[in-house]
């Protein structure tokens, strides 16, 4: 049975001023990548873009952390609770990106959530190919684990790249036997480096900001040879009887949608407690413009919505405070 999708925000289906003129600007971006393909050319446009990010407010606490032998950024803010942890995996490809270029992000979900987020800094490819992601993931979450947080208090957080991870990680935690956190939260998550998804191609124009044509080069960097169809990089192709509740958010214009859209039938088919929102008009982590896009900041509510449902539904001990 498809995977029901539910209904997004009123108005969700006409685009604010900002979210028109942000659709005009990254085409540039784009075409940016599509002229300089190399993962050097991508790292360097990140590097000179990140200054342009914005900052969090006051009040709002960073902390650089070793979190099982993964560097990590601890965020915190104001209504932080010390019983409500948030694990978020960024995207990037694989092969690109770090915590601190999401900051205007992550704030926010902590925010959202009354949580402590921890945004892992795990190692990329084509360096440390699949599933070495995968492997700091899951020291990370056990880091957590150690430090006193009980699963329950614990949530999942992951966009593109990113949200496949926070998957294969629910997969590997599911298979050795280790406590599942209470929920996750994927946005436009990358689930299938097979790359089969029509989206790949039904969206390769409609998307303003990921050029589809690059997929299968970045996917050869990410796996250095590994089975594309493998769950462990790729959990579309898993079976995920027995995760916990998860809600995926994809944009209707992203490339990636039926990455998405798939892996919510499968976990629906699984029994699993899936919601599946497509956005109408909305591209890939379109919920990372937040600072200026009205459509970015109700997803970030809805996904602070879900989790905060899910915490209180299953409220833990309170764990040791580590900021």
């Amino acid at each position: 049975m498809p995977a029901e999708i539910r209904a997004v925000p009123a108005g969700a289906g006409s685009q604010s001023f900002a979210a028109r003129a942000l659709r005009t600007f990254m085409p540039v971006l784009k075409h940016s990548l599509r002229a300089f393909p190399s993962v050097a050319a991508a790292r360097l446009q990140l590097t000179i873009v990140a200054p342009l990010v914005p900052r969090p407010p006051r009040g709002t606490k960073t902390t650089t952390v070793d979190a099982g032998g993964v560097p990590a950024d601890q965020v915190t803010v104001p209504s932080s609770r010390r019983d409500r942890h948030v694990l978020y995996l960024h995207g990037g490809g694989y092969v690109a990106g770090w915590p601190g270029l999401c900051r205007d992000l992550t704030w926010r979900i902590a925010a959202q959530c009354g949580a402590t987020l921890l945004a892992v800094d795990y190692r990329l490819a084509p360096e440390h190919p699949l599933p070495a992601a995968l492997e700091d993931a899951l020291a990370a979450y056990r880091w957590l684990l150690a430090g006193g947080a009980a699963p329950n208090t614990i949530a999942l957080v992951g966009d593109s790249a990113g949200g496949g991870l926070a998957l294969a990680l629910m997969l590997r935690l599911r298979d050795e036997g280790v406590p599942l956190p209470a929920a996750a939260v994927v946005v436009s998550p990358w689930t299938d480096l097979a790359l089969t998804g029509e989206s790949l191609r039904l969206n390769a124009g409609a998307d303003p900001l990921l050029p589809a044509e690059l997929a299968p080069r970045l996917v050869a960097l990410c796996l250095g040879g590994a089975d594309p169809c493998d769950p462990v990089v790729s959990p579309l192709y898993g079976d995920p009887a027995g995760l916990p509740p998860t809600l995926i958010l994809v944009g209707g214009d992203d490339v990636l949608r039926d990455d998405a859209v798939r892996m919510a039938d499968r976990m629906r088919t699984a029994g699993c407690d899936v919601e599946l929102e497509v956005w109408p008009r909305m591209w890939h982590v379109w919920y990372m413009c937040a600072k200026v896009m009205p459509e970015a900041r109700a997803a970030i509510a809805r996904l602070g919505q879900f989790l905060t449902g899910r915490f209180d539904a299953h409220p833990g001990a309170a764990a040791p405070s580590r900021h």
